[in-house]
């Protein structure tokens, strides 16, 4: 199947459907721009409005979300365009690779469906990805077991599914996504019984100024603290989860204090039954895409201008991508690659007062979220409680003995001799999920690879991709 670029309109093609796809889409559609919307879900909104599945009929969809008026209003904007065949929104795309041709022109990848093994192309005139980000998986013992899930993923599981991973849980890790998940588990019914953060005031204390600066996100955090109390969630901060106990599935987590270089204080361990440890460490952003079409990285995603344009011509990127920000950010981002692709496309120069209040807002946003990053960076020290018999990279279950013996007796100074040697990251997500507890443990600088797609591909699918269409 392919979706071709019409004459006439100039032609972008947005990948995802989050808060920065959505507002991108709208912003262009509004401004003459012929959108294909592509995403891998089955509805719009991302992770963020993820919705339940309409035949479970939850009558209260709104309690699972905050910024509901937000999400109505992206939603009936994105409906109008679509009936108006200004926007194209293609659902179940996988999109798997992005290719540029000779005069600029862009080919959208993908597979479609669950099973991801019938190919779709869309050709456009741009390409603007709102990929989003996805959870940093740190391992520690016990961490394999049924029962042991991503924060992420539980809070998937309860917004797209209204189910709940367990009747007993602790969220653990770091990050300002555990408050919500933790507060969504314990409104479902769950008995939360710690919330568990390795950060601590102090560092918080530190970018009080940062901070104070956007009081709507310190109104908010304030809020979720206060359901937390109502809920009678016991809150351990400076703690971090040490192991997970069971043996078919996950019966207990011990937690410990950490001292002030992010180690265990000795003594300090307590062990607390659950049936489900809800776990993050903080977000990526996803950058495959990016990466196969040559665009710059720099320490937080993709590298945009102000017009949130990557250095590849007529490629922009918005939201997570380029760096984790929440929801606000990622509509602020969205809404100015929106506008500056619409002008672009067209042929003029954009208009910066088109965007003049999202420009303000991304600028707040972005120290903010600077200063949250450095405040939730995972405990210094993490990789020494992680035992050698501990599996590292799931995929070609190589443990961390492995990984340290290539180190310290094989000569590896970097993250692809570690691999090479222990064949960590060669599996199905290709590193994804492994890559940063991998370098971790080596002591090696997490460097970014370029791989030639962002996700596998069928060979037959492979073979027929160069291929002229039909039509």
């Amino acid at each position: 199947m392919t979706e071709r670029a019409t004459t006439g309109r100039p032609h972008l093609a947005v990948i995802g459907a989050g808060p920065a796809g959505l507002a991108a889409t709208v912003a262009a559609a509004a401004r003459g721009v012929r959108v294909t919307l592509v995403d891998a879900a089955t509805e719009a909104g991302g992770q963020f409005y993820r919705q339940p599945a309409a035949g479970l009929g939850a009558r209260r969809a709104q309690a699972l979300h905050h910024h509901w008026r937000t999400w109505r209003r992206l939603r009936d904007a994105l409906a109008g365009h679509v009936e108006a065949g200004r926007v194209t929104h293609l659902t179940d795309h996988h999109v798997w690779f992005v290719e540029r041709g000779p005069s600029g022109n862009c080919t959208v990848h993908a597979l479609l469906g669950p099973e991801q093994e019938e190919p779709a192309t869309v050709r456009s005139d741009a390409v603007l990805l709102a990929t989003g980000g996805y959870e940093r998986v740190l391992p520690f013992p016990g961490w394999t077991l049924p029962g042991v899930v991503t924060a992420g993923g539980a809070q998937a599981m309860l917004k797209g599914t209204l189910a709940v991973p367990g009747r007993t849980a602790v969220v653990a890790g770091t990050g300002p996504l555990l408050l919500p998940v933790a507060t969504g588990l314990a409104a479902a019914g769950v008995e939360v019984a710690a919330l568990v953060e390795s950060a601590g005031p102090a560092a918080f204390l530190r970018q009080a100024r940062a901070l104070a600066a956007q009081p709507d996100k310190v109104a908010e955090g304030a809020g979720f603290a206060a359901r937390l109390l109502r809920h009678r969630v016991r809150t351990l901060v400076r703690h971090t989860v040490v192991e997970a106990h069971g043996t078919d599935r996950l019966a207990a987590v011990t937690v410990a204090a950490l001292d002030a270089d992010g180690r265990i204080r000795p003594g300090s361990e307590r062990r607390i039954p659950c049936d489900t440890l809800a776990v993050g460490h903080g977000m990526l952003p996803h950058t495959d895409l990016a990466e196969t079409l040559g665009c710059r990285l720099d320490t937080t995603g993709v590298h945009v201008d102000d017009e949130q344009r990557t250095d590849v011509p007529g490629v922009w990127a918005a939201g997570e991508t380029t760096g984790i920000g929440g929801s606000a950010l990622a509509l602020a981002e969205g809404h100015i690659a929106g506008c500056s692709a619409a002008a672009r496309l067209h042929g003029t120069a954009p208009d910066p007062r088109t965007w003049a209040a999202a420009a303000r807002s991304r600028t707040r946003l972005r120290a903010f979220f600077a200063a949250l990053d450095t405040g939730y960076a995972p405990p210094a020290q993490w990789a020494e409680q992680v035992t050698d018999d501990t599996v590292v990279c799931r995929c070609e279950e190589v443990t961390a003995q492995a990984v340290r013996v290539a180190v310290r007796e094989l000569g590896a100074g970097d993250l692809r001799t570690v691999k090479l040697l222990t064949r960590a990251g060669m599996g199905w997500c290709q590193g994804r999920m492994c890559g940063p507890a991998v370098a971790g443990l080596a002591g090696c600088p997490e460097t970014a690879e370029r791989r030639p797609f962002a996700r596998p591909v069928p060979l037959g699918v492979l073979a027929h991709a160069g291929e002229p269409d039909d039509d």
